[in-house]
């Protein structure tokens, strides 16, 4: 699915194996319509069925990642009053719907956050596997502040297990920006690099991934959040454990230990 530059969700393929989807409404800061929900949702849809694309990087347009949701949009339907407590909570979960698929996507996801990171917006960016930000970048739990809870597009699901529950809930409840240099001390953000070299390094990450395995970079993401959730120690070892033996039964670790023994880089096939 390509889409033109006229379009507020844009789709390329700058290298082999790695889709970039960058959010294309600069003027509003890539602020969420519904309209642009549902875009973005069926872009997640396809990719996730698509073999070719071994990771996902997610950006925004101009200056800013994602500002939430189009608070213009929303007055709108506001003093309308069209909006019933049903059609409200469909569309709650079409927003919350990104932050699902981004996590059960078998792609690992690539956050470069280039810009104001709010509300639904910051919901995207810590639902990826990896953010690296510009130094520009500020993370805002936008809903605490106009009346609404901080629990959001999976926020309060997400932010404690990445920073910490002591860490995380002083920002919850203020509603108190997060700016590059605090994101990344405090592990929020992998990297902050400057703004140019934002992408080319979300690509060359992305490069580092795919020269591994497509069934063993699918199954490392879906371990290691079953393992941040898991009950135990014990549970944790009994994913681990199903997993690395089914990863034996490939083709591809039959290639890796043939390369190895060889000492020559290995061939995967996907198999």
């Amino acid at each position: 699915m390509e889409m033109d530059s006229d379009t507020s969700l844009l789709r390329s393929t700058p290298t082999p194996g790695v889709c970039v989807l960058t959010l294309n409404r600069p003027a509003t800061l890539n602020a969420l319509t519904r309209e642009l929900v549902a875009e973005i949702n069926l872009a997640l849809d396809e990719i996730a069925r698509d073999p070719d694309c071994r990771v996902l990087v997610m950006t925004g347009a101009g200056k800013g990642f994602c500002s939430g949701q189009d608070m213009k949009a929303a007055d709108e339907r506001n003093r309308k009053g069209a909006s019933g407590v049903v059609e409200k909570m469909f569309w709650q979960e079409n927003f919350s719907g990104m932050v699902r698929r981004l996590r059960n996507m078998p792609q690992p996801v690539i956050a470069a956050v280039n810009g104001a990171a709010v509300g639904a917006g910051m919901g995207l960016a810590l639902a990826a596997d990896i953010r690296f930000a510009a130094p520009t970048v500020r993370f805002l739990i936008a809903a605490v502040r106009i009346g609404l809870s901080a629990g959001e597009c999976g926020i309060s699901y997400h932010l404690p297990r990445l920073i910490g529950t002591s860490r995380a809930i002083p920002y919850l409840l203020t509603g108190r920006p997060i700016d590059a240099p605090e994101a990344e001390r405090i592990g929020l953000v992998s990297r902050v690099v400057e703004a140019d070299e934002l992408l080319p390094c979300a690509l060359d990450e992305a490069k580092d991934i795919i020269a591994n395995s497509p069934f063993s970079i699918a199954q490392t993401k879906r371990v290691m959040w079953q393992s941040v959730d898991a009950p135990s120690l014990e549970a944790a070892l009994e994913i681990e454990n199903r997993t690395q033996i089914l990863a034996t039964m490939t083709d591809d670790y039959k290639e890796a230990t043939a390369a190895f023994a060889e000492r020559r880089p290995p061939n995967f096939s996907g198999r």
